[in-house]
């Protein structure tokens, strides 16, 4: 039987270059090197420090996960720790982002992995999800499954077309970026969802709702809302599971929204 040896930390060095579109004299410049030994450390005829592929990962904008994978290649351990966000260590945090989504309370608010597991969620999101059926509100709940499926939240979004391609369209920039196995599973199978029968053929565009930024419109308790979806990570993380963590906040896209939410009695 012949086993194919994993690609060395060269390899995958040019990779990412590629991938990012800089040439070894530009990335050389950035990480105060010379094209000559960036050239080696590619073709597998030098074996780059430590220091030399996290200052590479950095300059080269390599996700936190895919960092330690460098490392491992070069024979080195991982840097970067990855612990559980319920992991005794990670309180704080966990502490922190729940003020957060209480504070953005009566709008709807949670926190995503990088797969888009629902980590947490606000009232706000919870009244949003009457109607959804409890196979996809059963632990672990995947914010995707719960858009698109139809027997999710995509029945009562008035422009699923376009929300849909949106969010498709950024799970495809995320692959882009990464390598991922259980996001692209994630991405094949929400991808072929079918279009629910109802709903989901108005456009957001041309009637004043939101012009600068694509709003999600979602009939709830008879009126529809409109909302605009922010998303914030966090800056020059320590860990591989805080790196990949996103907060997503829906803001109200017209007055219409904003007074119908401060009406809403939350869950």
């Amino acid at each position: 039987m012949t086993t194919v040896a994993p690609p060395g930390v060269g390899a995958l060095l040019r990779a990412w270059r590629d991938r990012r579109r800089i040439s070894q004299l530009e990335l050389a410049l950035r990480a105060d090197s010379s094209a000559r030994h960036i050239s080696f450390i590619e073709t597998g005829r030098s074996r780059p420090s430590q220091e030399m592929v996290l200052r590479l990962a950095d300059h080269l904008d390599v996700p936190v996960r895919e960092r330690n994978a460098l490392l491992i290649a070069a024979g080195y351990a991982p840097h970067y720790p990855e612990r559980a966000v319920d992991d005794p260590s990670m309180s704080a945090l966990r502490e922190g982002m729940e003020r957060l989504l209480t504070g953005y309370e009566p709008y709807p608010a949670l926190v995503l992995d990088g797969t888009y597991e629902v980590l947490a969620a606000n009232r706000g999101i919870r009244a949003l999800l009457e109607g959804v059926a409890d196979h996809l509100l059963t632990p672990p709940m995947n914010a995707m499954r719960i858009t698109l499926h139809p027997e999710g939240l995509a029945p009562r979004i008035r422009n699923l077309r376009e929300w849909r391609g949106h969010l498709l369209d950024q799970m495809d920039r995320q692959l882009a970026l990464m390598r991922s196995a259980p996001l692209r599973e994630l991405y094949d199978e929400v991808a072929g969802y079918p279009l629910p029968e109802s709903g989901g053929r108005e456009s957001a565009t041309g009637g004043g709702h939101a012009p600068f930024a694509l709003p999600m419109m979602i009939e709830h308790g008879g009126l529809v809302l409109s909302f605009i979806s922010t998303i914030a990570t966090f800056n020059t993380p320590m860990d591989v599971t805080v790196s990949e963590l996103a907060i997503e906040t829906f803001l109200p896209a017209d007055p219409e929204t904003a007074a119908a939410l401060k009406g809403i009695t939350l869950p």
